[in-house]
């Protein structure tokens, strides 16, 4: 099972390793950086993992692309690259990993190559051995449409032409964990997102009702990491009163000192575990968090940013989930009254829950051994 070597690219592959192992199938997770798998929880179980990015350097990489692609960059950073944005990054990480993973199959000589849609890579080594390929989506974005993309920048052109690989076939299976309502059909096989994995156990505090319904407030990540959560606090401290209290998730040191009544912080604590016990979320946009916030069946509001965040969150205003913006006034009375934004985010609730599990899904995968 492959993944890029950035967070949040792995762990959506994790239930499904699972499954597979738990049914007596031997697995090798291949990934590296921000990729590598950290169990969660006292009752995790580490699968075995091998690190095939060593010699990726992700920053170099991403300064590289700046350089050559500057107009594609700073689009990227607003989520408005689209294809470009995909090639200029992930078309020289994918080229990084080939040779890694060609050599790793050599050696394990897998049955099956299983890979996310921005690790191309897996489909190579794929197709170097002459076994199937399958391709598991991890978010939102079109996987095939993703893949193909990448098959066609230069870079993994170039590591297909350093292994002979004229001709790429097409996935034998395709694993979505989009829900259909918020991304139209798609040719693939359903299977329900993660959901809890456990870890420190949930506050006495957040157990406990309340009297005004509680919003959830995520840290960002990257450049925007605590941005959100400043622009919330400052919201609610320049309002008189918007009928809500507010949760903020490992906020900053300089926020944690300023919040007073309406305002309490919760510590690292996985946000799974956190949104059942609020009515509503603000989130930085990522996939992650969507399926998340949809599985609780709370409203959320997604921040466009930089990568696939723009698209999560136009996804989610288009379904009426949720709210895709700026974190205003009239947002966040949105979020909390609106109970349109209530119903469109619990029938996703409702459709999530019956999406296939993972182990619905492990015979049609393994049976292309």
């Amino acid at each position: 099972m492959v993944a890029a070597p950035l967070a949040g690219h792995m762990t959506p592959l994790l239930p499904f390793a699972h499954a597979l192992w738990d049914s007596g199938h031997e697995v090798l997770l291949a990934g590296g950086g921000d990729a590598l798998p950290r169990p969660a929880g006292p009752d995790a179980r580490s699968l075995p993992f091998i690190d095939v990015a060593r010699n990726l350097r992700l920053g170099r990489l991403a300064a590289r692309s700046l350089v050559t692609h500057p107009v594609t960059a700073r689009a990227e950073l607003t989520g408005r690259a689209g294809d470009a944005g995909v090639r200029s990054l992930f078309g020289p990480v994918n080229e990084g990993l080939t040779d890694a993973l060609v050599t790793v199959a050599e050696q394990w000589r897998p049955d099956v190559v299983l890979h996310e849609p921005l690790a191309v890579a897996g489909a190579l080594a794929a197709a170097r051995h002459d076994v199937p390929a399958v391709l598991h989506e991890n978010g939102l974005l079109d996987g095939l449409a993703t893949a193909r993309t990448l098959m066609h920048s230069r870079p993994v052109q170039r590591a297909r032409a350093r292994h002979g690989l004229h001709d790429v076939p097409r996935p034998a299976v395709v694993l979505t964990i989009a829900p259909a309502s918020l991304v139209g059909p798609r040719d693939a096989l359903a299977v329900r997102p993660a959901g809890p994995a456990g870890g420190p156990a949930l506050p006495g505090w957040l157990k406990a009702p309340s009297v005004r319904p509680r919003v959830l407030v995520l840290r960002g990540g990257g450049p925007m990491r605590g941005d959100l959560q400043t622009s919330a606090l400052r919201t609610v401290q320049a309002t008189e009163d918007l009928g809500c209290d507010l949760v903020l998730s490992r906020p900053p040191a300089r926020l944690a000192r300023r919040t007073g009544p309406g305002v309490h912080t919760v510590g690292r604590v996985a946000p799974a575990e956190l949104l059942p016990a609020c009515a509503a979320v603000l989130h930085a946009g990522s996939s992650g968090h969507v399926l998340s916030a949809l599985t609780a069946g709370i409203p959320q509001l997604a921040l466009p940013g930089p990568g696939d965040r723009r698209h999560n969150a136009e996804l989610v205003a288009a379904r009426g989930a949720g709210i895709g913006g700026a974190v205003t006034e009239d947002a966040l009375r949105r979020l909390v009254h609106d109970g349109e934004l209530a119903a469109a985010a619990r029938e996703v609730r409702a459709e999530i829950a019956a999406m296939p599990p993972p182990q619905a899904r492990v015979d049609v995968v393994a049976a292309l051994a």
